[in-house]
């Protein structure tokens, strides 16, 4: 009977998951969270966090219900929330709606709930399960939970290479080393992560846009009577392009690029060491922001600048940039996640750049140490993702 109602909780907690989902790239830098009310063996409520500053997934669930909810259970692929932010506390709408059983996939590590949710909800008589798929709960906020416990952004590293090894030829061209497919998914975690980083040796290359034409469609419920503000609202969300970052320690990005010509559309910072407010007058009357960070050896302080990105909210950021910017964040050990996109093909050249740049490591024990890939097929490429397990030695 245990392991039956053990798999029957999986089942429920599985269909949780694929609503919270649904959340990506519309929530930061909040996590995503899906909710299944279930009463008598049968789904009457479900709902997820449909974009940052809208209802809870449990509110949402509850509000789904067409039947009385007294006595059933509530499936959340997070703890509930105890405390009164953008929204009321959800352990207070849980009491109040007579469930009397909550399985809970992942424990929030947020100071403000940490346990507590789980503790209310038990004083006031509702049985609490813990842990149900919780590592597939977990994986889900990563980002979240990294962002929650360090006030920095999850940095994910990502570049696209030959089989050879090389993110361009020897006169610098990299246009296109993926195929189309490749690329889409690109623009998909373009709308999954909240900042884009290049460094101003990219710019001057590449001119490139940094923005994301990855859109959502959405399916809102027409019953509903918030269902046209919330549809506005994330729609709005959906529309927001990714805050564009750019690594630039003298200040020497064009006028003329794309990213400070589009300022006003999107938000663009520009990371500097210059301190000649002359010089930022054009950039800031363009709409570009100004981050004024301290020097190393190397140029800006990179961890100043990650800690400055997280005061703003910025939960995660896609470093997008040449060879140069990814071994200063690697040996600076800001890397929490690395994207390898691999095409079929062959540049060749000793001196056709390669993904990471610095001094490199004398012997193989030193090296960055990466978790087994997770491997996906985009067509005719391969992108590998792995987890950062030991930074370089800085």
């Amino acid at each position: 009977m245990g392991l039956e109602r053990n798999l029957i909780d999986e089942s429920y907690m599985k269909n949780a998951l694929a609503l919270a989902k649904l959340g990506e790239g519309f929530v930061n830098p909040n996590p995503m969270v899906g909710a299944v009310i279930v009463k008598n063996g049968k789904i009457i409520g479900a709902g997820y966090h449909k974009a940052y500053g809208l209802s809870h997934a449990e509110v949402e669930a509850l509000r789904s219900c067409r039947s009385d909810v007294e006595g059933a259970q509530l499936y959340v692929t997070l703890e509930p929330c105890c405390h009164v932010g953008k929204n009321p506390p959800c352990t207070k709408a849980i009491i109040e709606s007579g469930i009397k059983k909550v399985v809970v996939g992942s424990l929030d590590p947020n100071p403000k709930v940490a346990g507590q949710g789980i503790q209310i909800l038990r004083a006031h008589g509702i049985e609490v399960i813990t842990g149900v798929l919780q590592k597939e709960c977990d994986d889900l906020n990563k980002v979240f939970f990294h962002y929650i416990q360090k006030n920095e952004p999850y940095i994910i590293m990502k570049y696209a290479m030959t089989m050879d090894g090389k993110i361009a030829t020897v006169t610098g061209e990299s246009k296109w080393i993926t195929s189309q497919a490749a690329r889409e998914r690109v623009h998909q975690d373009r709308h999954r992560y909240m900042g884009i980083m290049v460094g101003v040796g990219t710019v001057l290359q590449d001119d490139p846009s940094l923005d994301c034409r990855h859109r959502k469609n959405f399916i809102e419920d027409k019953d509903n009577i918030e269902s046209h503000s919330l549809l506005v609202q994330r729609q709005n969300v959906a529309n927001k392009e990714p805050i564009r970052i750019i690594c630039d320690t003298h200040l020497h990005t064009p006028l003329t690029a794309k990213v400070v010509t589009t300022a006003s559309q999107q938000t663009t910072i520009i990371a500097t060491s210059c301190q000649d407010e002359e010089k930022w007058k054009p950039y800031l009357e363009a709409g570009c922001e100004i981050l004024l960070l301290n020097k190393d050896e190397n140029g800006i302080d990179l961890r100043e600048l990650v800690a400055r990105l997280g005061e703003r909210g910025i939960d995660s950021v896609l470093l997008e940039g040449g060879s140069t910017l990814n071994g200063s964040f690697l040996t600076a050990g800001l890397v929490n996640k690395v994207q390898c996109y691999i095409a079929p093909k062959i540049f060749g050249g000793q001196k056709a750049i390669s993904p990471v740049g610095g001094i490199g490591i004398d012997v193989p024990k030193d090296c960055l140490r990466l978790s087994p890939p997770k491997i996906e097929v985009l067509g005719e490429d391969i992108l590998l993702e792995s987890e950062v397990l030991r930074c370089l030695p800085g």
